[in-house]
């Protein structure tokens, strides 16, 4: 997915979670709520997402610096999704879908559909386009996209690898989880991934709740999709995530409410770079950020090209008429690295 933003915003991030509603956190970890903001996937027609990060108060849960959730988004009002070729550095694209199906097709050879429950990872690496466009019999969009910082050592590759998995559901008492990237609850995903991570869905029946061992080396985040949720007791808003840091061995995920609930669980070891990220381009520098931005609008050879897009607009078209998206006009200040706080929960509930 791309950020289509057309002024996308430069972040330096700074310390300072938001507390959450008085609850009893006794003998639990404290939690600090990430909101999302929502902006549009396209054009004045496109369907709205819910992006939780990057932003000031927090880029980065482990790798994971980018967290988009939309839907269920009714097709037929919305148009769908319809994101023409757009380019790709430095990070790996996680597509997770709950409902519909979405066309993607890569630079890399690679043309495939994202179906529920079934993960896509594309691994950009020195770069990369491709496209992504919601399916003609697709009547409901939900799911989210994910982006993953790929670390110095690999983020220059010129393979462009895509895989694809569908992880077994787990059944636990009162629940599934999938876990699709990573490893949890002696459950593991064969798909390779850069850095120490985790991607997971976890559904939890009304009334139901877990407790749920998890690697005290990483840093969590869980992104509530529905129900009545709470980590730690700490009560979550829907499209929010509850972060924990470093240190917490066990994390109590429940659903208070009468319907049933869905989240998605991150997490990883504290990424340790500061890394340079703008439009879809995820870098150490401005300078590279501006090289990577001429080469794309250049029509480089560094991204290639993709190869039988479809848009709503008819072969080759976006229903705004584009065949690849322009990339923005760079901002007139020096982009700065993101400075992610310190991997511990800033502010947030007492215990």
């Amino acid at each position: 997915m791309s950020n289509v933003e057309t002024r996308p915003e430069q972040v330096v991030c700074t310390a300072g979670g938001l507390p959450g509603p008085n609850c009893d956190q006794q003998g639990r970890s404290p939690v600090e709520i990430i909101t999302s903001r929502e902006v549009p996937l396209g054009g004045p027609r496109a369907m709205k997402v819910r992006r939780t990060l990057p932003q000031r108060q927090r880029s980065l849960i482990g790798p994971w610096c980018f967290v988009d959730h939309y839907g269920p988004a009714d097709v037929s009002v919305t148009g769908g999704m319809d994101v023409a070729p757009h380019p790709h550095t430095g990070l790996a694209t996680v597509s997770w879908l709950f409902e519909g199906a979405i066309q993607h097709i890569d630079s890399g050879g690679n043309a495939g559909l994202v179906l529920p429950g079934e993960v896509n990872l594309m691994t950009a690496g020195a770069g990369i386009c491709h496209s992504e466009v919601s399916t003609e019999d697709t009547t409901t969009l939900h799911g989210v996209q994910l982006w993953l910082a790929l670390p110095d050592s690999s983020r220059h590759q010129p393979e462009r690898e895509f895989e694809h998995y569908e992880p077994e559901p787990v059944d636990f008492d009162g629940g599934q989880l999938l876990v699709f990237l990573g490893e949890v609850w002696g459950t593991a995903s064969p798909v390779r991934t850069h850095s120490p991570l985790l991607g997971a869905e976890i559904r939890l029946d009304p009334g139901a709740s877990i407790d749920l061992p998890v690697d005290p080396a990483f840093e969590h985040g869980v992104l509530v999709d529905s129900g009545d949720i709470t980590l730690e007791n700490v009560e979550l808003p829907v499209a929010a995530i509850g972060y924990t840091g470093v240190g917490v061995d066990e994390l109590r995920i429940a659903n208070r409410g009468d319907e049933p609930g869905r989240v998605i669980l991150l997490g990883g070891e504290p990424f340790p770079e500061d890394i340079v990220m703008w439009w879809n381009f995820v870098g150490r520098t401005h300078e590279e950020i501006a090289r990577y931005r001429e080469e794309w609008q250049a029509e480089g050879d560094r991204f290639g090209v993709v190869d039988g897009y479809v848009g709503k607009g008819g072969p080759g078209q976006n229903a705004d008429g584009m065949g690849r998206l322009p990339a923005p006009r760079l901002p007139d200040v020096t982009i700065k690295a993101r400075k992610n706080p310190p991997p511990q929960v800033q502010g947030g509930p007492e215990a």
